[in-house]
């Protein structure tokens, strides 16, 4: 059996951290003692070990209760779901780094990869915060001060003659210019 304070020291928590637990419902102890502190069963232990490894996996406080509450299925599933996360979170913090990459390079005089397509271009643009509606008003001013320089950016981003002719069509309406010529 195991008192509070020795408990939370052996897995490096603190010992409010086991009366939060307590208090949501995730561990609570097994009994007290005659003086009144709270006692944990080796099951007790072992339950916590677990809430902790999930924590360390980076679990939410709900997932792990919905974890221990539930089927190995359920478990399954939530691990499964928390490791989809991190795969897009690991994905989403790579093209930042490739587009700080690229930037740096450029500001230290480099040259930009040889060629950069549309892809690559959208993906740079969403690591810098732009949404679809961004993206939109980018082409539209780009369009409005530099019609000629818009299309053979956009030609030189591998977009074909029909689809670059379309996205300055809809960035000449965009900003208010009109028709967009070649």
């Amino acid at each position: 059996m195991y008192r509070i304070t020795q408990l939370a020291r052996q897995f490096g928590l603190s010992r409010s951290t086991l009366l939060y637990y307590d208090q949501i419902g995730l561990l609570s102890p097994s009994g007290r003692s005659e003086a009144g502190y709270r006692i944990y069963s080796p099951g007790d232990r072992e339950r916590l070990g677990a809430v902790s490894s999930l924590r360390r996996a980076g679990l939410s406080i709900e997932e792990i209760r919905s974890i221990m509450a539930t089927s190995p299925d359920a478990e399954q599933a939530v691990l499964q779901r928390r490791l989809r996360a991190i795969g897009e979170e690991i994905e989403a913090l790579q093209a930042q780094q490739r587009l700080l990459a690229t930037m740096l390079k450029v500001q230290s005089g480099g040259e930009l990869p040889g060629r950069v397509d549309k892809e690559t271009w959208v993906e740079m643009l969403r690591c810098a915060g732009m949404d679809d509606q961004a993206m939109e008003q980018w082409h539209a001013e780009f369009e409005r001060r530099a019609p000629q320089a818009h299309y053979a950016f956009l030609l030189s981003l591998g977009i074909n003659e029909q689809e670059a002719q379309l996205i300055r069509h809809r960035s000449a309406m965009r900003s208010g210019k009109g028709d967009a010529r070649r």
